[in-house]
């Protein structure tokens, strides 16, 4: 079945900021939720869709892409939906706690006793080719995994009693007006049991910390900022949740010859003094290597070249960006008496006086133009 759009999703306008797509987003996620239409599949079908709309809306990256190229533009991303409603709960923990009081998870009969593991973050430095190029990278981090002394009960015999609390259900009810909402209980957390006998090795917690490799894949085209999301490489979840999510953050070192501008790339070129006036053929560095360029006569301080197509890629594969050249003139510090004479006598052609020269000729006649 084709998509709607997921502005009419949420029945706001496109121009809706933030804070306006979220208030859409509880309205109807309050309007829909399972535990208000018990067994009705079309409100669960609601639900879902209307999360899934929130989940590109809310996310500004999501959002640009989902505005320029539509869902075609979101497929290429890996696409987005929800195939149960405990997808839903798992991706978006932090709103549901502010919509209804509580932690992520949910199934037929009530909510949950898995809860998923925290997130984990990760500070890549690339080098500037790198960035532009991609590349893959080992990367060492620590996250929480399972005890392995107490297969991650946190009880020394393995074993857990009875929450006195919930009377082992793992939930509590609360009235909230004219429906009720199933919560998990504050003693055990939704799991039904408390721990007699805590592991020495992970304190009770069930997990531990430890270090993790992986291997990575960074695409091309990649800037200063962007997160790379791992799905599943955090930590651990508790009482059989999912792990949490890995996300990479990317840091790019400068480069002495080139400096960036989103996808299009800038580098500065010297020119002598005969270079700009004479016009050539020079060789500069690009991204790939070296290339020629002509030097037109009368080429002047801060002038650009545009070298079309030959920035960088952009990351969502779609063209790539300009190479501009900038040129600057080189002024000697010092010259020879012949060298001097001549600059002189050249001045003098043109109508300059030179008797009161205090200071370098080049530095008034190559000063760059604003």
């Amino acid at each position: 079945m084709e998509k709607r759009d997921y502005y009419e999703v949420l029945e706001i306008s496109r121009t809706a900021d933030a804070a306006t797509i979220k208030a859409a987003y509880r309205k109807l996620a309050l309007k829909y939720h399972p535990d208000r239409n018990n067994g009705d599949k079309q409100a669960e079908e609601k639900f879902k869709e209307a999360s899934e709309a929130y989940q590109v809306l809310s996310d500004p990256n999501k959002k640009q892409i989902y505005d320029t190229y539509g869902h075609q533009g979101l497929s290429g991303q890996g696409g987005f939906g929800f195939s149960s409603t405990e997808d839903i709960f798992s991706s978006f923990g932090s709103i549901f706690e502010d919509l209804f009081g509580f932690g992520t998870g949910s199934s037929r009969g009530g909510w949950s006793r898995g809860r998923r593991g925290e997130n984990v973050r990760y500070d890549l430095e690339l080098e500037f080719s790198e960035a532009v190029f991609g590349t893959e990278k080992d990367i060492e981090f620590e996250r929480h995994e399972f005890c392995e002394a107490c297969s991650g009960t946190g009880s020394s015999s393995k074993s857990k009693g009875t929450c006195p609390t919930c009377g082992g259900s793992g939930q509590m009810r609360h009235s909230q007006g004219f429906f009720s909402i199933s919560m998990p209980c504050s003693t055990c957390g939704g799991s039904g049991q408390v721990i007699k006998d805590p592991c020495k090795t992970c304190r009770g917690h069930g997990y531990v910390l430890k270090k993790k490799t992986i291997n990575i894949k960074v695409p091309a085209g990649i800037d200063s900022g962007m997160k790379l999301r791992v799905e599943r490489e955090g930590s651990c979840g508790s009482s059989s949740g999912l792990n949490g999510d890995l996300y990479v953050v990317v840091h790019i070192k400068e480069d002495p010859n080139f400096e960036r501008d989103g996808s299009d790339v800038i580098t500065q070129v010297s020119l002598s003094f005969p270079q700009a006036v004479f016009g050539c053929d020079l060789e500069i560095p690009v991204l790939k290597g070296t290339s020629t360029i002509h030097i037109k006569p009368g080429t002047r301080a801060g002038d650009r070249m545009v070298l079309k197509g030959e920035g960088i890629k952009n990351i969502q594969g779609i063209g790539r960006g300009d190479l501009y050249v900038e040129f600057q003139i080189e002024v000697p510090k010092k010259l020879s008496d012949d060298q001097a004479k001549a600059l002189k006598d050249f001045a003098q052609s043109m109508g300059e006086d030179t008797s009161g020269y205090k200071t370098s000729f080049l530095n008034k006649v190559f000063k760059s133009k604003k």
